[in-house]
């Protein structure tokens, strides 16, 4: 016969020897009283399974310092030459639109060393086939080394065509080395693996991720997608390595994106991201004038890669977000596929839209991931009160992550406007400081605006209370993961 007293007190032992220290451990750990009070609760509600989830997702390793590059040479010459770029900015700064931005271009020097280059020539790229064929090109025409760095490679069509070119530059005497991480790129086999290596390409997983070695390594995902050639061409956007990106998602529809080419000074601050990334992945450094191209200081676009994540102090690509958003005078128009911003992001929004700002930010109207979906619409309604105009896009699934304020700053990058990539994953943007850019970015913005509509707030009140029961409680639980 069940003996309730005795299962209630050991369900009681558990929660005690369980839940109360790891709930004191949380609370130590000083990260936002919403995320505080969430992981909390799930440890009253669920010890033991609590417990365990947040060992696995929880955990903040920032400030912890577990994702070291002090051995990186090439970032300690980044942070000599970032020191003193920043004690020279006030006579470096000649361009207007340049010293009209210095305070976010100071921000991101002091928070993640992010160089500020000049010399640069960009080409936006929209969708996987515009973006697959300029990669290819470029791959096409490397001469010393071809670094690639994704949160996606896929044993697909696409991905077995790169596969292929990378095999054949290699046999042509070009290094090939390659990131990927392992949980984005699960599916990917280990005889894939096998055939780079046994012809000479270098490949790692980011933050492998095995039984019984699972950790809670599994919530810091490698989302850069960063590729490098000959340390004179970059790329860096939203695009991964899959054919989804050219035959689209079997729910969601066509997919949407939008990558960025870089020719300039601004790939050698693209090539000491990758370099970061590999010394933490192979513990071998990247250096030489084969790999870093002198500073030429040409004129062209001004721009700055930020990387964000857990292996810098500061969460760069956040705060300029966050900056660039409460000093807009004009405009800030977003694209975003998944829109979970951390309350400080959503503060930013509402204040700048109440300031009469005009704030436009399109989301997907169909996802390929439902809690994200639902997540991103609970946050609708109280954008929309502030004055955010909210559209939904309804061509497809779009996944482009970029950001335009008033008429002079522009990012594309890997970051989505959410806590995740903000707070946890490995990220990395271009900012760029150009009106003839912005502009540019601007006619890409019109035209996805083309394919959406405007949400109207008396309608989306309408909406049936078990599409609000569900996007509230996803509200609650999507920042735990």
């Amino acid at each position: 016969m069940f003996d309730w007293n005795q299962f209630s007190g050991w369900f009681y032992l558990a929660f005690v020897i369980t839940a109360i220290p790891v709930a004191i451990m949380i609370i130590l750990e000083k990260r936002s009283p919403y995320k505080t009070a969430a992981w909390i609760l799930a440890l009253i509600l669920l010890p033991i399974l609590g417990m365990l989830f947040y060992l696995v997702f929880g955990q903040e390793y920032r400030k912890r310092k577990m994702f070291s590059v002090r051995g990186l040479k090439a970032l300690k010459e980044l942070r000599r030459v970032s020191t003193q770029q920043l004690r020279q900015f006030e006579q470096n700064v000649q361009q207007k639109e340049v010293a009209h931005h210095q305070n976010i271009i100071r921000l991101m020097l002091n928070s993640s060393y992010a160089l500020l280059t000049t010399g640069n020539r960009t080409k936006i790229l929209v969708n996987g086939e515009n973006t697959f064929q300029a990669l290819f090109e470029a791959i096409e025409s490397a001469r010393h080394h071809i670094h690639l760095e994704y949160y996606i490679f896929a044993n697909d069509e696409i991905g077995t065509r790169f596969k292929e070119l990378l095999l054949k530059k290699r046999a042509e005497g070009v290094e090939v080395r390659i990131i990927v991480d392992d949980v984005g790129s699960w599916e990917l086999p280990k005889k894939f693996y096998r055939e780079l290596r046994q012809n000479g390409i270098e490949i790692y997983p980011f933050l492998e991720v095995r039984f019984p070695r699972l950790t809670s390594k599994v919530n810091y995902r490698n989302h850069r997608k960063i590729v490098v050639i000959d340390g004179k061409t970059g790329f860096i956007g939203g695009v991964n390595i899959a054919d989804h990106y050219l035959k689209g998602h079997p729910k969601a529809g066509p997919w949407y994106d939008m990558h960025l080419k870089i020719e300039g000074d601004a790939v050698a601050t693209l090539q000491i991201i990758f370099a970061a990334d590999w010394y933490f992945v192979s513990q071998q450094n990247i250096v030489g004038r084969k790999y870093f191209s002198v500073f030429t200081e040409a004129p062209g676009t001004p721009i700055q890669i930020c990387a964000g994540g857990p292996d810098y102090d500061w969460e760069g690509i956040a705060q300029a977000f966050f900056a660039a958003i409460i000093n807009a005078k004009k405009r800030v128009y977003i694209v975003t596929p998944y829109l979970m911003p951390p309350a400080e992001m959503l503060m930013a929004l509402k204040t700048a839209a109440l300031s009469q700002v005009d704030v436009r930010i399109i989301i997907p109207e169909k996802s390929d991931a439902r809690l994200s979906k639902w997540c991103t619409f609970s946050y609708v309604e109280e954008l929309l009160e502030a004055g955010v105009r909210i559209y939904l896009f309804k061509a497809g699934f779009v996944h482009s992550k970029y950001m335009l304020v008033d008429h002079g700053f522009s990012t594309i990058g890997t970051s989505n406007f959410d806590f995740r990539s903000f707070e946890t994953n490995f990220e990395a943007n271009a900012f760029m400081y150009s009106s003839e850019f912005n502009a540019e970015l601007e006619g890409h913005f019109l035209n996805d605006l083309k394919n959406s509509k405007e949400v109207n707030l008396r309608e989306w009140r309408q909406r049936p209370g078990l599409y609000k029961l569900r996007e509230s409680l996803a509200h609650v639980v999507a920042p735990m993961f």
